[in-house]
């Protein structure tokens, strides 16, 4: 009988929402009954929602309970130092039919001192965009926090915020703190710290099934916003390469490759003491690892247990992939899961 590992695939977690679209079902995705799919997760360990394999002899068992058994093995030894069996991120696609709130995300002390175990700072990739379809992120000006609510009150925010209109390819970081919201006819990759902290502050007047207002967060969002301006353009600035690697976001909580591909590629993960996640954003491609093939399409993502030495892609035409993994360089090896991480990550933006 297998017992070692293998390159793993999981079954797609389905969130039906007030302001969810269709799309999905024309990728593959059978969601039935619910009515709409606002958001895929296609890996996630948040309690609850956890993620379950989806073939193979670890089939039927969830992403949390893997971590307990193979540890190391599965995310890194300095992974599963800092975090345990809680596996540290969270891949979805979001479709948008509507436009989604504007929120905030808490940052890890914030969000620590109010009894959650951490913030959440995430990014997007553009995987479609309708003519004309925006996006917030951030402030169009520095902003004070009087400013701010009497905009809120008066009906302005819209006002003082920086808006974009993305296209496909498109890449967003949004750091915790940052005001943002996706708009109608967006589609996205999201990654993110494994967090469902969001504080809505504005949701358009809309109302839920029964009739009522969505809750917001008003108050308790505040301690959470940067209200520094966002710049000319929120983009991240990158130059796409077909059959090569482009870092897109290199951050402390997870380093996001585009692989843009044609051909065959083999890559060594030798050096890489973590998981790595290929999220499937175009096209039809193949995962193969540790004497394992694993095909994806749009939407699917297969996880790459951190003992393979190598991985081969493959894809049938052209296929894009984001490779999503989390930089451990300069990390001590001493176990550290309350928060405090953070101050020995020595990479990236913090």
């Amino acid at each position: 009988m297998q017992s070692k590992l293998y390159p793993l695939k999981f079954l797609p977690l389905y969130k039906n929402v007030i302001w969810g679209g269709n799309r999905l079902a024309g990728m593959g995705f059978d969601y039935a009954p619910l009515p709409n799919c606002g958001e895929l997760w296609a890996l996630s360990g948040v309690e609850g929602h956890e993620s379950v394999v989806a073939d193979g002899f670890l089939a039927e068992n969830t992403l949390n309970e893997l971590v307990e058994v193979y540890m190391g093995d599965l995310v890194g030894e300095k992974v599963y130092n800092r975090f345990g069996t809680e596996f540290p991120l969270l891949f979805k696609i979001i479709d948008a039919a509507q436009d989604l709130s504007i929120q905030v995300h808490p940052d890890d002390d914030l969000a620590q001192r109010r009894g959650m175990a951490r913030g959440k700072t995430e990014m997007w990739y553009v995987m479609q965009a309708d003519e004309g379809s925006r996006l917030i992120s951030g402030f169009c000006r520095d902003t004070t926090p009087d400013d701010y609510r009497a905009a809120l009150a008066g009906g302005t925010l819209e006002s003082l915020l920086h808006a974009e209109c993305p296209a496909p390819g498109d890449v967003y970081f949004i750091p915790a703190g940052r005001v943002h919201a996706l708009g109608a006819g967006l589609m996205v990759a999201e990654i993110q710290q494994s967090s469902d902290c969001t504080y809505r502050i504005y949701d358009w007047g809309r109302v839920d099934k029964d009739g009522h207002p969505r809750q917001l967060h008003t108050d308790a969002a505040m301690d959470a916003i940067d209200f520094r301006a966002t710049g000319q353009r929120a983009s991240t600035r990158y130059t796409p390469r077909l059959n090569q690697t482009v870092t897109l976001e290199d951050c402390p909580y997870f380093t996001t490759r585009l692989v843009d591909f044609d051909t065959p590629m083999r890559k060594s993960l030798a050096d890489v003491d973590s998981f790595v996640v290929y999220l499937c954003v175009e096209g039809l491609a193949a995962v193969k690892s540790m004497d394992t093939v694993v095909p994806m399409h749009a939407g699917e993502c297969v996880l790459v247990p951190a003992v393979a030495e190598s991985v081969d892609l493959f894809c049938e035409g052209r296929a894009k992939l984001l490779e999503v993994s989390i930089d451990t360089h300069g990390w001590n090896d001493a176990p550290q899961r309350d928060g405090g991480w953070l101050a020995s990550w020595n990479g990236g933006e913090a």
